[in-house]
């Protein structure tokens, strides 16, 4: 006889399968909608500068920009990315700017490194000179909406892509990189490093190597737990989160795991030749432990997948919401156009009783052509709980965007890139009046504000 029980859990189990044959039978489903112009902030207005095309409203300022001297003597490097912000006190921010710059490319970095202490560069090229790569710091007071100082904070390391702001006011930046020293440099990068909000000057570079050693692009921490998620920008990447031992210390050590997703191991979630993510549909997800995890080989993907890791195309930008986190897949998706993932932890994350309630994740969006969504990489969660999208550059001509995605998961334009660069480290001032983010190169960082509580929806 079946019990009530079994008898429950089939019919459920029937319905998911219904769902889901439903889903792949009607592809269409998956696309997610572009909201029509004359909804979200309006259409955008050519910016008579040739910089920044905004909605009726909004203006943009440019307070640093490429070869500026800064208060250190030394100059705003280019290829500015991730960025975080970070409140000082009432009046004033500190942004923390990723460089992605790599060597042998130092005179990218426009830097007079000549006064650095070397002991406080994390590694030095061929001339015995600071790798071009780290992060600088911007303080800007929301107020008076002036520059107040900017000056280097990590210098060093390579190919500062994105990151991730913690709960204690620091900033996460990582090297999506994995250099050796058989590439020229005197150690190997491809790590995580932690460059507090309140730094005045160089700090000492100290790599998580218990984050694992990969293409690191961003990062996020959930605030419940300390947990701290993690993406890596590779076709076939993982999804990763680090279970720190000491929730009050990252630096001592942790367990990084890769995601799983229970019902199907080693399960694909580009959809690129075949619709194996449906919108929207949650799938229970375990981890697994990885082990050696400063990877010399570079390798921790490929065994994490061979342990039943799903497999993700080129995860970047991570933000964290409201008891849930999202993260941008560059060339997910059946048009190759990008993915936005969603994860609902579990309420007992990272501890045995977790099995007996998994966290969930999903396909928030998938873009089906270049109008309605382009290669979503960095991204943040603006107060009203949309998502803001940079979109990464791969086109020949300028076209790139800053996307706003509602809860709904419906996308419209919030501004135009003039230049042929790609925006890049969006994030938003404590009171959400102001929205920060970067020019690529030549680098530019923009204060842009509005009638944010302006939004039309249909």
């Amino acid at each position: 006889m079946i019990s009530r029980r079994a008898f429950n859990q089939g019919l459920v189990a029937l319905a998911l399968a219904g769902l889901s044959r439903h889903l792949l039978a009607n592809p269409g489903v998956r696309v997610s909608k572009r909201l029509a112009s004359d909804l979200a902030y309006g259409n955008l207005i050519p910016d008579p500068q040739g910089i920044l095309d905004l909605p009726e409203g909004f203006r943009y300022n440019i307070i640093s920009s490429l070869s500026q001297t800064m208060d250190d003597g030394m100059q705003v490097p280019d290829r500015a990315d991730g960025m975080g912000c970070f409140a000082l006190d009432d009046d004033r921010v500190a942004l923390i700017r990723n460089h992605e710059l790599s060597p042998p490319k130092a005179s990218d970095a426009a830097l007079n490194t000549s006064n650095i202490d070397i002991e406080l560069s994390y590694d030095v090229h061929s001339e015995n000179l600071p790798l071009p790569g780290g992060t600088s710091h911007v303080i800007y007071n929301i107020k008076t909406q002036k520059l107040e100082q900017q000056f280097m904070s990590l210098i060093g390391t390579v190919r500062n892509c994105s990151g991730g702001i913690t709960p204690w006011n620091t900033w996460l930046t990582c090297e999506e990189s994995v250099l050796t020293p058989a590439n020229g440099l005197g150690k190997e990068h491809g790590y995580v490093f932690e460059v507090p909000a309140n730094a005045t000057q160089l700090v000492d570079p100290k790599p998580i190597k218990a984050m694992g050693r990969f293409n690191h692009e961003a990062a996020c921490v959930d605030p419940r737990t300390n947990i701290v998620y993690l993406t890596e920008d590779r076709n076939d990447s993982l999804f990763y989160r680090f279970i720190p031992h000491d929730i009050a210390d990252i630096h001592a050590g942790g367990r990084l795991q890769a995601m799983v997703l229970i019902a199907l191991p080693q399960f694909d979630t580009r959809n690129w030749d075949a619709a194996n993510m449906a919108l929207h549909q949650e799938y229970e997800a375990s981890w697994i432990d990885l082990d050696d995890v400063e990877s010399p080989q570079d390798d921790l993907r490929q065994r994490g997948h061979a342990q039943g890791a799903a497999i993700f195309a080129r995860g970047e930008g991570i933000h964290w919401a409201n008891d849930e986190l999202y993260f941008c897949c560059t060339s997910g998706g059946n048009a190759k156009l990008g993915q936005i993932m969603r994860y609902v932890p579990s309420l007992a994350e990272g501890r045995a009783e977790e099995a007996n309630a998994p966290g969930k994740i999903s396909l928030f969006v998938e873009s089906a052509d270049k109008v309605s969504f382009n290669f979503g990489d960095n991204v943040c969660v603006a107060p009203n709980n949309h998502l803001i999208v940079c979109e990464d550059q791969y086109s020949d001509t300028v076209n790139n965007h800053l996307k706003g995605i509602t809860p709904e998961g419906d996308i419209y334009d919030l501004a135009a890139v003039r230049w042929q660069t790609e925006p890049a480290g969006a994030c938003f001032s404590p009171d959400g009046n102001t929205l920060f983010v970067n020019l690529y190169s030549p680098t530019a960082t923009l204060a842009i504000t509005g009638p944010w509580d302006a939004f039309k929806s249909a």
